[in-house]
């Protein structure tokens, strides 16, 4: 069990674990799970961390097929500039190491963005916590857990 697997089944929230072999060789952990679960790679989402002017952590959800827009979550996030996180900072704010990062039970709550395509579908697959563990659950349970705004956050 990881924090974020702790998460869902206290706050009773139904889910599903997905656990797959990982490949250390790989280093798109997004697609891997997305291949590896047989998921919909627009159904499996990546959780990215960014600092919002160098001074917030923010989390950035977004389809493993889509990249994150810097412009749009700093938007979302009322700041003026994103940029992807020091992983060293990742791993202190949340947790979880890069590639096991979950929008759940994360060490410190950071505020939490949905892209707005989780919407079209019945669940979700999010990290569970660690590599080759995914969660699957609706996107709004994962917006109520996780206190996650739904916008636009795709690079178009």
């Amino acid at each position: 069990m990881t924090p974020g697997i702790n998460a869902a089944t206290k706050a009773g929230i139904a889910h599903t674990i997905h656990e797959y072999e990982h490949d250390p060789a790989t280093d798109n952990y997004g697609a891997e799970a997305a291949e590896k679960t047989g998921a919909n790679p627009n159904q499996v989402f990546k959780t990215l961390v960014v600092a919002i002017d160098n001074k917030e952590l923010v989390v950035g959800v977004v389809p493993v097929s889509a990249m994150l827009s810097m412009k749009l979550i700093a938007k979302a996030a009322g700041g003026k500039k994103a940029a992807m996180a020091d992983p060293q900072a990742v791993q202190r704010s949340t947790g979880y190491v890069l590639g096991g990062v979950s929008p759940l039970g994360q060490k410190k709550r950071l505020r939490t963005f949905v892209d707005n395509s989780a919407d079209q579908f019945d669940t979700i697959f999010v990290s569970a916590g660690r590599r080759g563990l995914e969660i699957e659950l609706a996107a709004t349970d994962l917006a109520k857990l996780t206190r996650a705004e739904f916008t636009p956050l795709q690079q178009e």
